[in-house]
């Protein structure tokens, strides 16, 4: 399909390894495509879980995408700070549909503190028995995470200083003015950090 160009609205959808639907995000903003890269923008997107459950995203979160690595990063935007959410995941593709990845369970998060978690190995230990992962991506995955690790230590890619400061700033300028809030339909912490804006 014809790349998205910047400012143009997609679709991002997850699967499990066994071709179910895990997760879709309606609506992200692209805001940079490279050869291997995608980077996008949502801001209170609506998002639907495989058993039908809907929900809306509370902040502002970039999302970053490589067709080469197999992790995907989303920077999420929080009037206390940023925080990252890191999924083990398949490179991405991109069709008509949606931009689509397989979420292989594991996740790094990292808080606005720089505290960081690996989460959902129990969940990865049986998706591994269940749908029999193979040993090439058991060690895909392993040493995925260990580039990872890498990335977070030396603040490359999207953890790099400025990365949520450049991206979130071309968001503004693409979408329309009159709509740029950072606290969305949050009366009450608008007011509570008005006067020292967002941290980020």
């Amino acid at each position: 399909m014809t790349v998205p160009k910047e400012g143009d609205y997609i679709a991002v959808k997850s699967y499990k390894h066994n071709g179910m639907l895990h997760r879709v995000w309606r609506d992200t903003m692209v805001v940079k495509t490279e050869q291997n890269i995608l980077i996008g923008v949502n801001d209170h997107t609506l998002i639907t879980e495989s058993n039908g459950r809907k929900w809306i995203s509370r902040e502002p979160a970039i999302v970053y995408f490589h067709n080469k690595y197999w992790f995907n990063i989303i920077v999420m935007l929080r009037p206390d700070g940023i925080a990252y959410y890191s999924n083990l995941a398949s490179p991405f593709v991109l069709d008509r549909e949606a931009l689509k990845y397989i979420d292989y369970d594991l996740d790094i998060k990292v808080f606005p503190d720089g505290e960081r978690r690996l989460l959902d190995v129990e969940e990865y230990a049986m998706n591994k028995q269940r749908w029999h992962y193979s040993e090439k991506i058991d060690t895909i995955l392993h040493y995925s995470s260990l580039e990872l690790l890498k990335w977070i230590d030396n603040k490359v890619g999207p953890f790099s200083d400025n990365f949520a400061k450049i991206w979130y700033e071309r968001y503004n300028q693409l979408r329309p003015k009159e709509k740029f809030n950072c606290f969305k339909g949050r009366e009450n912490e608008k007011r509570k950090y008005f006067s020292k804006k967002c941290n980020w």
